[in-house]
């Protein structure tokens, strides 16, 4: 653990500015969120990024399962046995952090202005360490989780081209829309079997949100439907690096390229997540 932290500490040393914080949601489970959420995270970190995932996917949480790490702690250490933020932060492929969140996140609310203090305080720290931090949220939106995203310099809306899964990421994108009308809201399809599907997928998302929202969504690519996604989850072994010319590898690293090419990298950032969060559940408490 030491040797870890030492590690990762090192690695950091150069302080950012400010972390950019990248939200990634979907309105449905089994849309291959947390694999989007992943696999963009190691390819913004191949193209030279300092990359840190949190899983707040509570309950269903899995990044770790597909990169094929098994957390030794998670955030809510951070209370239970006053560890620091450098001692839970795990070390992944091609030098990303990850954090696990642990069920135990769900009890947040709970936490009494000491243990509160102290969590804001770890977490400030790694805001100033990394150029993006992706927080990988949990299917739909609950009051808790939505002041995350809501807190995000950007929001990524996963999903595929099924009716269904369409129909919720819509709903997501107003409920996102309807709290904060200025969020920038990325919308990536997932499992196209066709350019032509996931063009129109992007196209008719796009539409709707503009018809009926008077939105402006970015449709920033698609994942073809690949067996390679498959045979590299059952390996454990994020896409991207199971083979790098795969078709899905190859679309991620395009939409990658174009995220970094369309968007700035100026950034609210961490301390504005921060700030907000820790509003929340002062109110909550209160």
């Amino acid at each position: 653990m030491y040797d870890q932290a030492e590690s990762l500490r090192r690695m950091m040393d150069a302080p950012n500015a400010e972390a950019k914080v990248i939200a990634v949601v979907s309105g449905k489970g089994g849309v291959g969120k947390s694999n989007i959420s992943l696999n963009f995270a190691i390819s913004l970190a191949k193209k030279g990024q300092r990359v840190a995932i949190i899983d707040l996917d509570i309950g269903m949480a899995n990044v770790d399962i597909l990169m094929g790490l098994s957390p030794r702690y998670h955030i809510m250490n951070l209370l239970d046995s006053e560890l620091s933020i450098w001692d839970i932060i795990e070390q992944g492929p091609e030098g990303i952090a990850y954090i696990g969140g642990g069920s135990g996140f769900s009890k947040f609310v709970e936490l009494d202005d000491r243990k509160m203090e102290r969590f804001f305080s770890q977490f400030e720290i790694i805001g100033q360490h990394f150029d993006y931090i992706i927080l990988d949220m949990g299917a739909g939106a609950t009051k808790d989780s939505i002041q995350f995203i809501l807190a995000a310099d950007d929001v990524l809306v996963v999903t595929t081209p099924e009716p269904p899964a369409m129909t919720d990421a819509y709903a997501m994108v107003k409920y996102i829309y309807l709290n904060e009308g200025k969020m920038p809201l990325h919308i990536v399809v997932n499992r196209a079997d066709s350019d032509k599907e996931g063009k129109r997928t992007l196209a008719s998302f796009q539409r709707v949100a503009s018809q009926f929202l008077q939105k402006e969504l970015n449709p920033l690519g698609y994942i073809p439907a690949d067996p390679i996604v498959q045979k590299a989850v059952k390996a454990q072994v994020p896409f991207v690096l199971y083979k790098k010319d795969a078709k899905a590898s190859l679309a991620m690293d395009k939409l990658t390229a174009l995220y970094l090419g369309e968007t700035t990298k100026k950034a609210a950032g961490f301390s504005q997540l921060i700030s907000r969060v820790k509003h929340l559940f002062k109110e909550k408490q209160g």
